[in-house]
């Protein structure tokens, strides 16, 4: 989330992107709550640990109904 050349990437995607982290970046040291890819992305999940992803993925299957 801190790389300029992933934000590229995440802007050239046409499709929709959400951002996932394990740990709650928003708790942690002032640098990581710093999002290059935030601007890019429907939304973000964070500090749910192992199940951010299953939060990202429940988020797009909604989507699919």
């Amino acid at each position: 989330h801190t790389s300029l050349a992933i934000a590229d990437a995440v802007a050239g995607i046409k499709k929709p992107v959400v951002e996932i982290h394990l740990s709650n970046i928003f708790q942690r040291e002032d640098f990581r709550q710093i999002s290059f890819i935030a601007p890019s992305c429907e939304g973000s999940i964070s500090g749910f640990g192992m199940g951010s992803y299953k939060l990202g993925l429940e988020y797009f299957m909604k989507k699919l109904e």
